[in-house]
């Protein structure tokens, strides 16, 4: 039987606490070594016994969670998932925390419905285990600036036609998971501005890909910004998928734009990679190139497959550039992967595939 994963709950409300504890609890993997309310506390817990994973809340009396995650990850790095509050100004704080070293962000736990917490649940459990297996690396102190696994069915009939026709006009669909904010960082920026139109899905709550979004546009040639229904998808522009609903690639004549919608858990996640690489094996095919970044699972795995039938061209990860080599090495073992690259080779590949 594997070594369960021991869990350092840190959040001042002791309401979320007890929600945390009893939601990783339920997963058989999962061990809570102990809870604290700040970082004081935890810190002396720590000094008793090593966490495997921290849950760490961003804004807590005495010390903030960004001030700690910077300790943490100068001393003694500990994979750590952020656990915020859907706020403005609270999710362009946890975005600073990926930079400072954490590997995922969760959404706070909420009082209310039954399916929102059997879903959050599966999210949080999930994000926690994909932490324990993360390659976290020390924070140099210079660079401190202080449920049922359905498939693609449930969204998007798998496509029944062959392959369509090449046109002159390509379409990049990028999926990514753990470690894929900063990975989606450094690839968008070694993109030129007149790269062709990009559709990304990065597992992340609503809210933060908003943040997320205005960030990328901020550092890079290409526009991002977080795609809304019906947006077109057209070069030098990259959409990313809001957190919590799916985006599918659509197509009508020659232009081509993406639908947002509702729908269940795909893969486990909501936006799931799964449903953008099936609309782009239905809608894009021999057009579409697919890119699957560094996550933990294996969402993206299928919908690639599906491409590869279809006639794209993919491209994944590798392992030595990987926070988490789960989805890319999924994809790579259905033989539907025609190149495994470096992160910083993943740009320059695109760029060529597109121009042929």
């Amino acid at each position: 039987m594997k070594k369960k994963i021991k869990v350092l709950i840190i959040d001042d409300s002791a309401v979320v606490r007890q929600t945390l504890e009893k939601v990783l609890s339920s997963d058989p993997r999962i061990e809570v070594m102990a809870t604290a309310p700040d970082p004081f506390i935890a810190a002396e817990k720590m000094r008793n016994e090593r966490p495997d994973v921290i849950t760490l809340d961003v804004e807590m009396p005495r010390m903030d969670g960004i001030t700690f995650l910077q300790k943490i990850m100068t001393q003694h790095p500990i994979p750590v998932v952020i656990c915020s509050s859907l706020t403005g100004k609270g999710s362009e704080t946890a975005l600073k925390a990926l930079e400072y070293g954490a590997v995922e962000i969760i959404e706070k736990p909420r009082l209310g419905a039954k399916k929102f917490l059997e879903e959050s649940g599966i999210v949080i459990c999930d994000a926690v285990k994909a932490a324990s297996v993360a390659k976290i690396k020390r924070l140099a102190e210079k660079t401190i600036k202080v449920t049922p696994k359905l498939t693609a069915d449930a969204v998007i009939a798998k496509p029944k036609t062959k392959a369509m026709i090449r046109t002159t006009e390509k379409i990049v669909v990028v999926g990514a998971s753990t470690g894929g904010t900063e990975a989606l960082a450094s690839f968008l920026k070694a993109l030129p501005a007149d790269v062709p139109g990009i559709v990304i899905v990065q597992h992340m709550p609503e809210n933060f890909t908003t943040a997320f979004a205005k960030r990328l546009d901020s550092i890079c040639q290409v526009s991002v910004r977080e795609a809304s229904d019906n947006d077109s998808v057209i070069r030098g522009h990259a959409l990313i998928a809001p957190g919590n609903r799916h985006t599918l690639l659509r197509r009508s004549g020659a232009r081509y734009y993406v639908e947002v919608k509702d729908g269940p858990l795909v893969s486990r996640h909501r936006p799931s990679v799964d449903v953008l690489f099936r609309s782009a094996a239905r809608y894009a095919g021999k057009n579409a190139v697919g890119v699957i970044m560094t996550g933990m699972g294996d969402d993206g795995a299928r919908g690639m497959s599906e491409m590869k039938e279809a006639g794209a061209y993919n491209i994944a990860q590798d392992e030595a550039t990987s926070v988490v080599f789960g989805m890319p090495n999924e994809a790579i073992k259905r033989g539907c992967v025609d190149k495994v690259l470096p992160l910083d080779r993943i740009a320059q590949e695109v760029i060529n595939v597109c121009e042929q």
